[in-house]
């Protein structure tokens, strides 16, 4: 704004226009004055806003049951998949006892087997050595039956040659 220097002829001197600086004041001091009632009308709850929030509290409160509802839902599926999980182990570790002990069992079986067998070779072993030393006591008696004297089972084969002459 371009101010007007004017003559006052009573005061003697120039007068310059205070017009547009009252303006621009009263101007800062309304929008100040609008500001702080905004303020104050948002610190302070009034009947009408306070109307508004049920309706959203209550939206709120459902989504909130909602998802509560979901997550009790997923929590008791877990806690089946769990406990599916507990007996599926219970259940190996059961078959894994009864592996145990049939093994305990089998070895035992294959320790008696295996003496038995030990017991069996050392009884072949004696008859062996028995039949050896049968055998070489054969070997030796022949030659003194050779000049002995004939026995019964020689007699009817004597007898039978005797009749066929």
């Amino acid at each position: 704004m371009i101010e007007i220097a004017r003559q006052d002829p009573k005061s003697g001197g120039t007068r310059v226009a205070r017009q547009p600086i009252a303006l621009a004041a009263s101007a800062l001091i309304l929008i100040v004055l609008g500001a702080s009632a905004m303020a104050l009308w948002r610190a302070h709850p009034s009947t009408a806003r306070e109307q508004e929030p049920p309706v959203a509290t209550t939206s709120l409160q459902v989504n909130t049951a909602q998802i509560s509802d979901e997550l009790n839902e997923k929590t008791r599926a877990l806690e089946v998949t769990q406990q599916e999980s507990i007996d599926q182990l219970q259940t190996l570790q059961d078959q894994l006892q009864t592996a145990k002990q049939l093994l305990a069992m089998q070895q035992e079986d294959s320790k008696r087997l295996s003496a038995q067998v030990s017991s069996l070779t050392e009884a072949i072993d004696s008859l062996r050595q028995s039949f050896a030393s049968a055998r070489a006591a054969e070997a030796s008696a022949p030659s003194s039956r050779k000049h002995s004297v004939p026995t019964r089972s020689d007699s009817p084969k004597l007898a039978d040659r005797k009749r066929a002459n």
